[in-house]
């Protein structure tokens, strides 16, 4: 009898052990997602007008978004056309974002980069391009559920596959800009994130540098 319940005891522990590292390997090995709830679902649009988000335990109110203009016009007339190569150049030491088109500057904004999780750094280009769309994620205090994130402008590279979900995108959560708010995205206002996304296309270049305030 001692024997079969020390038998049993045995196999108990072995069991919680390798379902303990079983678990330890997946959360190691699964791919990073930006919004680590709704991640893929964040690719696609979807407009949720007044319905109410949550970030950092406190209830906001987001943007009612108009579908009659997917992607806004921003070129006036008398303005030319593209004179160049479109180039995003983010500083996360500055916090600031510029975009070229050629040589000329087409504009400079500050931004939020990854304070819960670190925007990646490196060369990226623009893959999806979504006008509203639904991001969630975080766990506890920093738990966040924020219905129609505007102008998202998801990017891709080495370090950051499609599937990461990382992006640049307006933020109406926080008023913070100039200094790290995001869980690893690019926060920006949101009236310079409708000027990008104006302006912006899938496969622009996103170049990525420095280092980011603590």
């Amino acid at each position: 009898m001692i024997t079969k319940n020390f038998s049993f005891f045995i196999l108990l522990i072995f069991s919680v052990l390798a379902l303990g590292f079983m678990i330890i390997y997946w959360s190691i090995t699964r791919p990073f997602c930006a919004n680590s709830i709704s991640c893929k679902d964040s690719f696609s649009l979807k407009v949720e007008n007044n319905v109410a988000g949550v970030f950092n335990g406190q209830k906001v109110n987001p943007p009612k978004i108009d579908l009659s203009q997917a992607k806004p016009v921003t070129r006036v007339l008398g303005e030319s056309a593209s004179t160049g190569q479109k180039h995003i150049y983010i500083d996360l030491t500055s916090q600031t974002l510029t975009a070229y088109d050629g040589n000329d500057l087409y504009m400079k904004a500050f931004i939020s980069s990854g304070k819960w999780h670190p925007t990646p750094s490196g060369e990226f280009k623009i893959w999806n391009m979504v006008r509203a769309t639904r991001m969630t994620g975080g766990v506890g205090v920093d738990y966040y559920d924020l219905p129609n994130v505007p102008y998202v402008m998801f990017f891709e590279g080495a370090g950051a596959p499609a599937g990461a979900g990382f992006g640049l995108h307006g933020a109406y959560w926080h008023d913070n800009f100039g200094h790290p708010m995001s869980h690893g995205c690019v926060n920006m206002r949101q009236v310079d994130s409708q000027k990008l996304f104006g302006w912006a296309e899938v496969g622009t270049q996103i170049t990525i540098y420095g280092q980011a305030p603590i």
